[in-house]
């Protein structure tokens, strides 16, 4: 019987089952001493003025916008070709999303798309860095200046990736991160804000417990604690944090290891590639990768979906992305399905994402490798 090779797998081993072991002896909710432990390394990591841990990316792009003002009457411009979340967010927090279409090359917003769908009522941009490479931030950031917008960039598959040498999740007003069980570190369900600016960090503070001052009595700041604002639950509990204190450990050896396997399948994939007109990632000079998603871009829905047949068939694990929201079913129902979208459209259509974790044998992508080469493209 043929051995599966999944899709994603986390690298979890004792060291999570010791650092969770070892909060559970201790305090259970959330923005304690693990937390912060954990929210600092963030900072270094990235360069941030300041992180805050949050139960999920939803969350921080959620608490993002409304540490950033946005709400009811407002519209915020961003990509169709993402997940759920980054339009949720938005209608969340009251405003309308607005959707706008991607550029071939990276598959990041099109900043003249965007720029043709800039009203009186855009208050902000929110760029998607997908597979852990950068959107077009020069471009739209210069966009989100002329027309004084915020930009919070959704950067879920973003850790460990750079523009011009600065983090991706640090170009913008907010960074938005996802620690959910398929990313590059994980605990669970998690995520993260980061933000460059104190003023914003500690409004954001302030929403995400609960509208209260709890987090600066918490650090000795002041004698008692009440309610100051309108806020929400959006605490990390100590245990999940504990489990992501011991996935960092971890994360430079998981980005060494998935550079790796994106290299191997670059080199033993470019040459098919080439000759049957499938589009890999981009190596991108100014562009680091996080190297969260490997993809392969299909001439066409007929052989991309013949490849999904072919790899299931051979035990292989792998997935499209996405189903665009603008049609999607609420996508139609929020009216946002009116204007065209042809690059999200044909991309959707055409895009397959190959086996990509730490754990995966230089066996596996070489059984990959064999079984996509052998695929429909050939055909």
């Amino acid at each position: 019987m043929v051995t599966p090779i999944p899709l994603s797998k986390p690298w979890i081993d004792d060291v999570e089952v010791e650092r969770v072991s070892q909060a559970l002896r201790g305090r259970l909710s959330g923005d304690g001493p693990i937390c912060r432990r954990v929210e600092k390394r963030l900072e270094e990591a990235l360069g941030a003025e300041r992180v805050l841990l949050t139960t999920s990316c939803t969350h921080a792009l959620e608490l993002a916008l409304l540490a950033l003002g946005i709400g009811r009457g407002q519209e915020v411009i961003c990509p169709s070709f993402t997940f759920a979340s980054t339009a949720n967010a938005i209608l969340r927090v009251g405003a309308t999303p607005v959707f706008a279409d991607i550029e071939p090359r990276a598959l990041g917003l099109d900043a003249t798309d965007v720029a043709a769908r800039i009203t009186s009522r855009t208050s902000a941009i929110i760029p998607v860095h997908y597979a852990g490479i950068a959107a077009s931030m020069d471009e739209l950031s210069a966009l989100a200046r002329s027309h004084n917008l915020r930009m919070v960039e959704d950067a879920a598959h973003g850790l460990g990736g750079t523009f011009r040498g600065r983090a991706l999740g640090t170009l913008g007003d907010a960074g938005c991160f996802s620690f959910h069980e398929t990313k590059n570190i994980t605990c669970g369900e998690g995520g993260a804000l980061a933000l460059m600016d104190r003023e914003r960090a500690g409004k954001a503070e302030i929403i995400r417990e609960k509208g209260t001052n709890r987090s600066a009595f918490l650090r000795g700041e002041i004698d008692r604690y009440s309610w100051v604002a309108e806020g929400s639950s959006y605490i990390l509990p100590e245990i999940l944090a504990a489990m992501l204190d011991a996935q960092l450990d971890k994360f430079p050896e998981i980005q060494r290891r998935r550079a790796v396997i994106c290299q191997r399948y670059a080199e033993g994939l470019s040459n098919w590639a080439h000759a049957w007109g499938v589009q890999l990632p981009p190596a991108l000079a100014e562009r680091s990768s996080s190297h969260h998603i490997f993809y392969l871009l299909y001439p066409d829905l007929e052989a991309r979906n013949r490849a999904l047949v072919d790899l299931k068939a051979a035990g292989i694990q792998a997935s499209f992305h996405y189903v665009p929201l603008h049609s999607a079913p609420h996508g139609k129902a929020i009216g946002a399905s009116a204007a065209p979208l042809p690059v999200t459209d044909s991309v959707s259509a055409r895009l397959l994402r190959l086996p990509l974790h730490p754990l995966l044998t230089d066996a596996e992508i070489d059984r990959v490798i064999e079984h996509v080469t052998l695929g429909p493209a050939r055909r």
